[in-house]
């Protein structure tokens, strides 16, 4: 098998392309591959809409130890129609399921409230489970000056 430089150059770049769609098609919503597993644990194989979730975080954070979050859905919060669960997820903390909440028709408003650590600027995702089944998110970049809970 006498194979050109040419011939190898091309075969690797077809290596690589090949590679990099598998990692995109993956990462759903063009998160990285450890944050689209941990949302998929939790959603199963619902498909997750954007709308109704409002994630309020500053988008420029001075220190990763302590950040402040708070995520709003809307809904009536009746017995039929209600928020179930609130779940937090992160895309470069060791620990990619930061929180979850649950709520019932009781809660009287979907809002909660927490603070997190952040070890680097990093895409923050919420994601909420309706009553009748649904998942609906929102999504936020957060740019960490000091960073917190670093491995070492």
């Amino acid at each position: 098998m006498n194979k050109t430089r040419r011939q190898i150059v091309q075969a690797g770049a077809g290596l690589g392309v090949f590679g990099w769609a598998r990692a995109v098609s993956a990462a759903e919503g063009g998160y990285d591959m450890a944050l689209a597993l941990a949302i998929k644990q939790y959603v199963g194989e619902a498909v997750v809409r954007v709308g109704k979730v409002k994630l309020d975080v500053a988008e420029l954070v001075e220190n990763g130890n302590t950040v402040p979050v708070s995520v709003a859905v809307e809904s009536p919060m009746t017995a039929t129609e209600h928020v179930k669960s609130i779940a937090i997820f992160n895309e470069r903390n060791p620990q990619r399921d930061v929180a979850r909440f649950t709520l019932g028709p009781r809660s009287g408003r979907a809002v909660v409230a927490t603070r997190i650590r952040l070890a680097t600027s990093q895409k923050l995702v919420a994601i909420a489970q309706m009553s009748d089944g649904s998942y609906w998110s929102h999504t936020a970049d957060v740019i960490v000056t000091l960073a917190a809970c670093v491995e070492s």
